[in-house]
């Protein structure tokens, strides 16, 4: 199955990317993985770090004249901003006195981020050993991944979009169809013109007060196929699959699957998603509403996949609220390292990688396959058994000796259209 890892610090040489169990047959290059990279450096309240950085994941391994070998993808991203940081962040030990005030150590703690708990875990006198790490800095190594991952869905008609539902306080009204183009042209990623003017208001407001300000981000596959996931054991549920990838994004603090927070409110009959009748063999099994976000069971079932996930504000304050000394334990301000006054918006684009590497995880072990025909080949047999047991034929296929005969309708005798568990390879009929 599909999987990843990554490595680096945010201001050392780089970042690394390992991606394994993508089928060979996969085209994809630089330029692809590129365009969600730079996504990600886009939104109104970044910081001056996407000044210094112009993010590019060169490809190491992996990929032979544009498509995947099926070995592991490796990839690199450097950090421009390492030379600013060579000193403080030098892989060797230093001798002598440092020279560079980025080599101090930092003691000063951060309510909110991943200081003092990663400082008492590991051990550390320092606090640049954990920050270096626990920053969203890392996610664009995610980003490269989870481009790989896009990849791979998209040669089976599977989309993951994302927008922006809201800043603090400030709430979109998407429309029921969402213009994806005004989405990526919009600088908060808002649906909502109106609502974005105001959600930049609210970030320069924040901004001029030295604060920060979180927001929700809403997550949306299309075109998944029934059936990605298992009820049978609680690891495989894709709605904790998805929902665990997305609570580790930083500052992530809540996840929804579907408008979770606010059907909680109502009663059953007005949440459940009722199933419409099959008119179109195509397209069966359509429901009525999508309040539960695509799932059922631990399962997709076929409706869009949706989740919403809360970003808190970011720790790290242009002014700093009060702390505590690591060394002393004595109250001091919290210390500064330079961020953005808010994530949302690049979150949306963190929150697709995400999404979309589990759904890449749970498509391949669902379909396998080592080249991406063979997955092909897998994936659409699948879907010609996914309908009603008994559809239109012109002639009658029986699950086995002891199925009942099925009923007849205008279009002739109904055909099963669910594989023999007696003969897997057995034809289907073609339908009227």
């Amino acid at each position: 199955m599909v999987r990843f890892v990554t490595a680096g610090e945010s201001h050392g040489q780089g970042l690394l990317i390992i991606v394994e169990n993508v089928p060979a047959g996969l085209p994809i290059d630089e330029d692809y993985i590129g365009v969600h990279l730079a996504r990600r450096q886009k939104g109104y309240g970044r910081g001056g770090r996407m000044l210094i950085e112009q993010d590019w994941a060169h490809i190491i391994s992996g990929v032979r004249h544009g498509t995947t070998l099926g070995s592991p993808i490796g990839m690199r991203i450097e950090n421009r901003d390492w030379a600013n940081w060579e000193e403080a962040m030098s892989v060797r030990p230093i001798e002598g006195e440092p020279q560079s005030p980025r080599s101090q150590r930092v003691t000063r703690l951060r309510p909110g981020h991943a200081d003092l708990p990663g400082a008492m875990k590991y051990g550390f006198n320092d606090v640049r050993n954990v920050l270096e790490r626990s920053s969203a800095r890392e996610t664009a190594a995610r980003v490269a991944a989870g481009a790989v991952a896009l990849r791979l869905l998209e040669e089976f008609g599977i989309a993951v979009r994302s927008h922006v539902l809201s800043i603090g306080s400030i709430r979109a009204e998407p429309a029921a169809e969402i213009d994806w183009q005004a989405v990526e042209d919009s600088p908060v990623r808002c649906a909502d013109s109106e609502a974005a003017e105001r959600m930049t208001a609210e970030i320069d407001a924040t901004k001029d007060a030295g604060d920060t300000v979180g927001g929700i981000v809403e997550i949306i596959a299309e075109n998944v196929p029934i059936g990605l996931g298992s009820h049978v054991s609680w690891d495989r549920k894709i709605d904790g699959r998805v929902t665990q990838a997305l609570m580790s994004i930083n500052a992530v603090k809540a996840v929804s699957i579907g408008p979770g927070w606010d059907i909680v409110h109502k009663r059953g009959s007005e949440v459940q998603d009722v199933i419409e009748p099959v008119t179109d063999p195509d397209r069966p099994w359509q429901r009525r509403t999508n309040n539960l976000g695509g799932t059922e069971g631990g399962m997709t079932n076929g409706m869009p996949l949706t989740a919403q996930f809360a970003i808190k504000p970011i720790a790290t304050l242009m002014h700093p609220l009060p702390s505590v000394d690591l060394d002393t334990g004595e109250e001091v301000l919290a210390h500064y390292e330079r961020s953005d006054i808010c994530q949302a918006p690049p979150a949306c684009v963190v929150g697709e990688a995400m999404v979309a590497l589990v759904l890449a995880e749970a498509f391949m072990e669902k379909f396998g396959g080592d080249s991406v025909s063979e997955t092909r080949r897998n994936f659409e047999g699948y879907i010609k058994t996914v309908g009603p047991v008994w559809s239109t034929s012109s002639q009658l296929l029986s699950r086995d000796t002891q199925s009942p005969t099925p009923p007849q309708g205008e279009g002739g005798a109904i055909e099963n259209r669910r594989t023999s568990p007696d003969n897997s390879m057995l034809a289907f009929a073609s339908r009227v």
